[in-house]
């Protein structure tokens, strides 16, 4: 192959009580890249359609990603890398992510699949870095290996996929607004009282075992975060209304996206997750505040090739 377009999905990350480590991976949403080879070593951001970003090599999270791979394999070769980017950064649902796991799925298929779906995620983790000011993999991971993960841990990286019951589906509104990681990371407390961190990990240990065992209602008793939600919700316009909106529809749990200020709901089966929709709409259409909304299965996939030649 000496050209790839991808399709990178967009991502949940925290999935309220897994505040920087549990994430999945959404069907509908995402970004599609287009990496060709060259016969000019280097890598380089030739288009960039639907946003404003850095086309330096050493400032789009895409190619610094893609440079982490790119140096560590040395090929004979170079990559041009076209952007048509149609998750919004600062959306909370992994734009930044998309980009930099994108750009590393497909060079890596173009050299043959030298590297897997964890050495992926590392480099993937440079980019990351530029955009959010730190090496996380709750975005990356989902969007790499599909499904839902668990990043057991940062440094060596270590992430567990987890199963993903059949009839779940995810309802995300995007209010229009910006909120930026740094600032919803600096509204959160140094310290939690003991009692809302035992909570917080019951519930982790209690989601992942729920996913094991296809036990909705435990996924539902599981979605409670004391520990951020608490915080990052005073950022995001009427979220509370969202969130009991959502509850009385029908969702098993909701919660914030990522850093915000989209907000997620999970569902069992797309019948609930559209009730979800329309009355999580209702909250922002009695506002001035845009929105979209997306109905989504989770994407067990992961990225995916569209096409290649």
């Amino acid at each position: 192959m000496n050209q790839i377009k991808i399709f990178s999905p967009a991502t949940v990350a925290n999935v309220s009580c897994g505040f920087d480590v549990l994430g999945f991976c959404l069907d509908n949403i995402g970004d599609e890249m287009v990496i060709t080879k060259t016969e000019e070593k280097g890598i380089r951001i030739t288009k960039i359609i639907g946003a404003d970003l850095p086309f330096e090599a050493e400032k789009n999270v895409a190619s610094v990603s893609a440079l982490a791979l790119y140096n560590h394999a040395n090929p004979d070769c170079g990559f041009d890398i076209e952007i048509y980017k149609n998750i919004k950064p600062g959306s909370g649902i992994g734009s930044s992510s998309a980009s930099a796991s994108g750009s590393v799925f497909a060079i890596n298929e173009l050299l043959g699949r030298p590297y897997n779906a964890l050495q992926l995620s590392e480099f993937a983790m440079k980019g990351e870095a530029i955009a959010s000011g730190c090496e996380h993999a709750d975005n990356i991971a989902p969007g790499i290996f599909g499904g839902f993960t668990l990043v057991k841990n940062a440094n060596p990286l270590q992430i567990l996929p987890l199963p993903t019951p059949s009839n779940l589906y995810a309802v995300i509104i995007h209010p229009q607004i910006e909120i930026k990681t740094s600032e919803s990371r600096a509204i959160l407390p140094k310290q939690i009282e003991l009692k809302n961190a035992i909570t917080q990990w019951a519930n982790v240990g209690s989601f992942v075992h729920a996913l094991h065992t296809n036990d909705y209602q435990l996924l539902s008793d599981s979605l409670n975060d004391v520990v951020i939600e608490p915080y990052r919700s005073q950022l995001i316009p009427y979220f509370n209304k969202v969130k009991d909106n959502a509850l009385k529809a029908g969702a098993l749990g909701a919660g914030i996206s990522g850093s915000g200020p989209s907000i997620f709901a999970l569902c069992q089966g797309i019948d609930t997750a559209n009730k979800v929709e329309q009355a999580i709409t209702e909250v922002y259409a009695k506002t001035d505040i845009s929105f979209n909304t997306y109905v989504s299965k989770i994407n067990t996939e992961g990225i995916r090739i569209v096409n290649s030649e």
